[in-house]
């Protein structure tokens, strides 16, 4: 049986590297765990992922100045809902990310083998969202939403896509056994071992919903109610996202079956 995981799915790290401060946002919820985590990284004058637009957390954040770069890991507001607003207290430095929508003062980040931006590398990681990238740097992997601090990832339906997920999973266990700095929880120790239990958990999900689906279970929230009974239904609207970005992935399956395509080898 397949349960719902609200643990670390690592060793947590313990203790971040020297050259990295985190300044945790206040937006505590069952979604955003303690909060969001903004990486600040004096050395490159780099901040990732400036949260929500609050006062005191981006007065921090600018506190921590020099800076002349905002990177972005993905779109969703409890990430860059201060950006802009931190750019222009920080005199307009640029914003970047992968959506040309939430950049401020840049290009948006175009993917291509050894792209580099302040001296860490970017690492398209889609799948949470179209747009979701990781940064590695220092033998340290920035992941965002991609890989949690604790628990495991809703797959956004119908901006996140399952196949792309899992693709992203295995680029970031090949990053091998560093440390995890994520979006929202504790730091993880290792990142091969976080994301081999993300893809084990994620396959053997998604094979109860199959279940459940061939057993009748048609709609997304019939799905949820059978697969997520143990979840506290406060969270089942998320689960619902997931639910529906599996079925998709389901479906799309059976059309490559019908149509006599190779079927995708998933292997955790």
């Amino acid at each position: 049986m397949v349960t719902h995981v609200t643990a670390p799915t690592a060793a947590p790290l313990d203790a971040l590297p020297p050259w990295v401060t985190l300044l945790r946002a206040p937006n505590p919820g069952p979604m955003t765990l303690d909060g969001t985590n903004t990486w600040v990284l004096p050395e490159h004058r780099v901040v990732i992922d400036p949260g929500p637009a609050d006062d005191g957390h981006l007065a921090a954040i600018a506190a921590s100045a020099p800076i002349d770069l905002i990177l972005l890991t993905h779109g969703h507001a409890d990430h860059v809902e201060g950006a802009a607003r931190l750019s222009e207290m920080l005199g307009g430095v640029p914003v970047v990310g992968s959506d040309p929508q939430h950049c401020v003062a840049a290009p948006p980040l175009r993917e291509h083998p050894g792209e580099e931006i302040a001296g860490l590398e970017v690492i398209f990681t889609p799948g949470h969202t179209h747009d979701s990238v990781s940064y590695r740097v220092r033998d340290v992997v920035f992941t965002g939403d991609t890989v949690l601090g604790r628990g495991t990832t809703v797959v956004a339906w119908p901006d996140g896509d399952l196949g792309d997920y899992l693709s992203s999973l295995r680029r970031l266990r090949a990053q091998g056994p560093v440390p995890v700095l994520p979006g929202h929880g504790p730091a993880l120790a290792d990142c091969a071992v976080a994301t081999a239990y993300y893809l084990e958990h994620r396959l053997a999900r998604l094979e109860q919903i199959r279940a459940a689906w061939t057993a009748g279970a048609q709609t997304a929230p019939d799905v949820v109610r059978v697969v997520y009974a143990d979840v506290d239904p406060v969270l089942w609207p998320a689960a619902e996202l997931s639910v529906r970005a599996q079925l998709a992935y389901l479906e799309s399956e059976q059309e490559r079956e019908s149509s006599g395509s190779p079927a995708e080898l998933d292997q955790p």
